[in-house]
């Protein structure tokens, strides 16, 4: 089962610049995709930078989305 899922809240190690420190994940997979709930910047990381700079999930997907739900 994944660790995490798009959807899913996370708050990260270190604050973004813009002070905020709480991120949406819009993809996964080799790379993450993740957007600053305070300003909006969308990054896109590796898994490992991404894994390690994840402190915990706070809130997770409310329903996970497969190929066909689309």
């Amino acid at each position: 089962m994944p660790k995490y899922a798009v959807g899913d809240v996370v708050k990260t190690r270190k604050t973004h610049p813009c002070g905020g420190d709480l991120w949406e994940v819009t993809r996964t997979g080799v790379d993450f995709r993740v957007k600053c709930l305070k300003c909006g910047r969308v990054l896109l990381l590796p898994r490992p930078k991404f894994e390690k700079s994840v402190k915990a999930v706070v809130q997770p997907a409310t329903g996970v989305q497969g190929p066909l739900d689309q």
